[in-house]
């Protein structure tokens, strides 16, 4: 598949509206037949979802962005196209479009990410470096997040053998700013930088750990090195474990505070790591197998849905509208059914399944009422296919 020049505008349009993420993109797509006819939609979802008014991307907020990323050399790579990680689009929360600088060969490699600490001990850091470069050597793209620590000694590791960024902010709002040189390098070298954010966005603390999810997404397995008990590496792990991939962690003194998250990891299951045969010998086969990468953990850890987690994990952003009453649509019978799917929604999570069930809709009108309220900012989705409604206080 490649998109026309008005068809990844339309997708940029519609991934940037309001209460759109990757998985109700997927879903208005598919419900409408393409992008433009589902932007076109939105504001009556909206309506009938109980929301008066939608921040809807216009035309010429997406074409901004499109020359804003021109001119820094980033172009917009759809789900589906083939420069697009086959790794990343498996993930049930892939973005329908990353915005990516640099050579998109080195996404096309198989890729293991390598995590921790920001503030690394000497010995983290060598050892990062070390299992960076054999991986590279070994020809493994090292994918991780630009951070300080760990994630830039993996980086300059693996300029030369191919390595991938991802960014929690926008192509021109390099965090930290200080890694700017770094990332400027990687393009140079043939490696590529990806976001999904838009053109402009400073990143905030709840961008980091969605940032996560695609580092996770974009690699056959994730090792981390240094972590405390409530690193954001940790957060990747969970991403990774959710998304079928393997985690390993690097064993470290438990009298060491950076190691007490590694540990924990290993305690629960992780592979132990102490050289780059305990990742390959795990990752080779299965990689030769050609392993089903869309495999789920059968008992979703919800990383995204955490309530715990909220501020940082919403994908999207969800603004909790004021609740009103499901409309229904011109008094149509399969439509005003629908709109009383709020009675069997509350705040825990319910399978869509069992939602069809209870309610005796057809499973098409059950879909579109909870596009309506997803649109509207009432409805949060979570891992194992279920919902459930956001209640306003």
């Amino acid at each position: 598949m490649i998109l026309t020049d008005e068809q990844r505008l339309d997708w940029l349009r519609l991934i940037r509206s309001e209460n759109v993420g990757p998985r109700t993109f997927r879903a208005l797509v598919n419900q409408y037949g393409g992008a433009g006819p589902a932007v076109d939609a939105l504001p009556e979802l909206a309506r009938r979802g109980g929301r008066l008014l939608l921040k809807v991307c216009s035309r010429a907020e997406a074409e901004k962005e499109m020359a804003a990323a021109f001119r820094l050399g980033v172009r917009f790579v759809a789900m589906g196209e083939p420069d697009y990680p086959k790794t990343l689009q498996a993930i049930d929360t892939a973005p329908p479009l990353i915005a990516l600088r640099g050579n998109a060969e080195v996404l096309a490699k198989p890729s293991v990410a390598i995590v921790g600490s920001r503030n690394a001990s000497a010995a983290g850091l060598t050892f990062a470096e070390r299992l960076a470069r054999q991986l590279g050597e070994a020809g493994y793209a090292v994918v991780s997040g630009l951070a300080r620590g760990i994630d830039t000694r993996a980086h300059k590791a693996t300029l030369e053998t191919g390595t991938v960024a991802v960014l929690a902010g926008g192509h021109d709002r390099i965090y930290p700013a200080q890694n700017e040189p770094l990332l400027n390098a990687i393009v140079e070298q043939g490696g590529a930088v990806i976001s999904e954010m838009p053109m402009g966005w400073e990143p905030r603390g709840r961008d980091f750990p969605r940032r996560n999810r695609i580092v996770s997404g974009l690699s056959y397995g994730v090792v981390v090195v240094e972590a405390a008990r409530r690193s954001g590496s940790l957060i990747t792990a969970r991403f990774a474990l959710e998304q079928g991939r393997e985690v390993f962690a690097v064993p470290g003194s438990p009298l060491d505070p950076r190691a007490e998250g590694t540990n924990d990891l290993i305690r629960d299951g992780a592979t132990l790591c102490a050289g780059i045969e305990h990742v390959t010998t795990v990752l080779e086969p299965l990689i030769a197998a050609g392993p089903r990468l869309d495999r789920q953990a059968e008992e979703p850890h919800h990383a995204l849905d955490s309530e715990e987690l909220w501020d940082e994990l919403d994908l999207p952003d969800i603004l909790r509208a004021p609740v009103r009453p499901v409309m229904p649509d011109d008094g149509s019978d399969e439509i005003s059914g629908a709109s009383d799917l709020t009675a069997f929604l509350g705040p825990s999570p319910v399978a869509i399944d069992d939602l069809v069930r209870q309610s005796g809709l057809p499973i098409r009108s059950v879909q579109m009422a909870l596009l309506e309220l997803e649109i509207a900012g009432r409805l949060e989705r979570h891992g194992g296919n279920a919902v459930s409604l956001i209640v306003v206080g």
